[in-house]
């Protein structure tokens, strides 16, 4: 299927909306509309609401302002595609055999992944469509598609009516794909305008479906490196070296504050058109930061992307639904998962929560989201898996930051943090030590005991068991 044209002019913005057809609030659907922003690489503390010191980020902010900051938020895993096939099937990746992310196929088979995430699997998408929603994808997707695997599933199958995609997709578009790698000189669309060309999209694709509830998931390439601000910067780059000047502090900082510019348009966007009364609208991020500019991002948590300490997976999380959600809480108890997120906007949207045969990881959190309660014991423990290539490998002094075990259990203030092969125990309590400083394995060895059983036991039971075996 050829990808369904949402195109407009990349000058159309919020303005050029509110002087348009949109003159007068538009009609308030039964449902609400959903957006979620999943923004690529966003460290714990990258916006000011978390702590950030970068740049200001008053429009992010404002998501959490006019809603709820929730503070111990998790991802389902530290890297990209496990981490989108966790939010969008509300299961844990590891069951569908997605390990990191994807690649070639031969690196595919060498970390014992899947090439693309399996279409009967269920998705968010496809029970909000089946719910009467209007559905579209904007953004990345890197579950299938690029590189050499060409026999991915299209978007469509996954309950998206439109779609426009990069490079990591079964069919990228082309004004942002002129090479066969992520982004290119060539590009009619530059590098550091993809987040307000996206945001353009989101806005066409609600204005077109207005009336009508709208399920849109976009997904930006910021803050992912490389940070290129603008034509000048990329000229620098060149001259320069991509690995010397592109991932450096001085280009971080003008990319998120132009990242902060064009939600800003988002969220002024969905004003002109009338529907922000009834529209939740999501924002976080996929998984930790690369680089952290020495745990800056992190809010000073150990770790960063691709680890499973905290500052690999604990993520911003911000909610606003004016309609329904009392402006300026802060809910720093909760604990809970990206794979939480399919039950529970299906729940707050009153639709069901389509999963076939499967089992459901996720937790309905509903009550907790719209601020009615504060759930501040999770009825189940939170598993992680990342890292096979990794396996077996020391973790000492040198990997501090960037390496971790690879399978992560958190069962209340307990964390614990182990290989495959039951080596490197790590046990943490986090209220005591957010920062995971301190390993109490051999002070509390019944402890460790218990969870290093429950950790290596979940994932021998979990690892591809609706993927099967690896072809």
């Amino acid at each position: 299927m050829k990808q369904v044209s949402i195109a407009m002019p990349l000058a159309m913005g919020a303005a050029a909306i509110a002087a348009g057809a949109c003159t007068k609030a538009a009609k308030v659907t039964e449902k609400p509309n959903v957006v979620i922003i999943y923004t690529d690489d966003m460290g714990y503390s990258d916006i000011s609401a978390f702590g950030g010191q970068f740049t200001p980020t008053n429009n992010i902010d404002r998501i959490g302002k006019e809603g709820i900051r929730f503070d111990q938020y998790y991802t389902a895993c530290p890297i990209s595609s496990p981490s989108r096939v966790g939010v969008t099937t509300g299961m844990y990746p590891t069951k569908w055999g997605i390990t990191t992310f994807l690649n070639d196929r031969a690196s595919n088979r060498k970390n014992n992944s899947n090439d693309y995430l399996l279409a009967e699997a269920p998705t968010m998408a496809r029970a909000f469509k089946a719910g009467g929603y209007a559905t579209a994808h904007i953004g990345k997707w890197h579950m299938g598609g690029g590189r050499d695997v060409k026999d991915m599933p299209q978007i469509p199958a996954y309950g998206y009516d439109e779609y426009l995609s990069t490079w990591e997709s079964p069919d990228p578009a082309p004004e942002i794909t002129a090479s066969n790698w992520i982004w290119s000189d060539q590009d009619s669309i530059k590098r550091w305008q993809r987040t307000e060309y996206f945001v353009d999209k989101v806005l066409d694709f609600l204005k077109r479906n207005n009336g009508k509830p709208c399920f849109v998931t976009l997904w930006p390439d910021d803050m992912h490196t490389p940070y290129v601000p603008s034509q000048e910067a990329y000229n620098i780059g060149v001259k320069e070296g991509r690995d010397t000047y592109w991932n450096k502090q001085i280009n971080f900082t003008p990319v998120l504050a132009e990242y902060d510019k064009q939600i800003g348009r988002l969220l002024d966007g969905l004003d002109a058109l009338g529907i922000t009364d009834n529209t939740i609208v999501i924002f976080t991020s996929d998984n930790g930061p690369n680089p952290s500019y020495k745990n800056a991002r992190t809010a000073g948590m150990r770790g960063q992307k691709a680890t499973l300490y905290e500052g690999g997976i604990r993520m911003p999380f911000l909610i606003r639904w004016p309609a329904k959600i009392k402006a300026g809480q802060v809910n720093s108890e909760t604990v809970f998962t990206s794979i939480d997120l399919f039950p529970t906007l299906c729940a707050m949207a009153g639709i069901k929560a389509e999963h076939g045969n499967y089992e459901m990881d996720g937790i309905d959190f509903s009550k907790t989201l719209l601020g009615t309660k504060q759930d501040t014991k999770r009825k189940t423990p939170m598993y992680w898996e990342f890292g096979q290539h990794f396996v077996p490998r020391e973790i000492n002094a040198s990997h501090f930051n960037t390496r971790s075990p690879n399978i992560a259990v958190r069962d209340g203030d307990w964390k614990f943090i182990v290989n495959y092969d039951g080596s490197y125990p790590e046990l943490y309590n986090l209220k005591d030590d957010v920062y995971e400083t301190k390993n109490v394995k051999d002070e509390y060895p019944k402890i460790a005991e218990k969870y290093q059983k429950m950790a290596i036991d979940w994932y021998n039971k979990s690892f591809r068991k609706y993927a099967g075996p690896l072809k």
